[in-house]
């Protein structure tokens, strides 16, 4: 449901008002998250060939294996959890609809019956 004029100045200036009170966190909040599933999954691929190299470590009773098992997770728990920094798009799922008017629902125009 879309906002209403009076709504969305208020929204606006409830986010002029955060960014004069807190700068800092408003430009924290303000950047889109940049965390894409390829991170994610290679990431959780890392793990499990470090988890396997800490394995076979175990098995073969070699040090170096163990220590290369733990940067490779240690590696790849970074790689998951972090944002990509070359990223300054938004999300995919954040699309902005082309024709705002054509895409009022069913709900919508009750409402605005509803409401005169």
């Amino acid at each position: 449901m879309g906002l209403s004029e009076h709504e969305q100045k208020l929204l606006d200036e409830l986010e002029r008002g955060l960014y004069a009170a807190d700068s800092n966190l408003a430009h924290k909040l303000g950047k889109p998250g940049a965390r894409s599933p390829q991170r994610i999954i290679a990431g959780a691929a890392l793990i499990v060939i470090g988890l396997s190299l800490l394995v076979v470590a175990v098995i073969l009773q070699a040090a170096f294996f163990g220590v290369g098992g733990f940067l490779a997770m240690l590696a790849g728990l970074l790689l998951a959890t972090s944002a990509n920094p070359n990223s300054t798009a938004a999300p995919a799922g954040k699309a902005k609809p082309q024709n705002p008017v054509s895409r009022k629902s069913f709900f919508d125009d009750r409402w605005d019956k509803r409401q005169g």
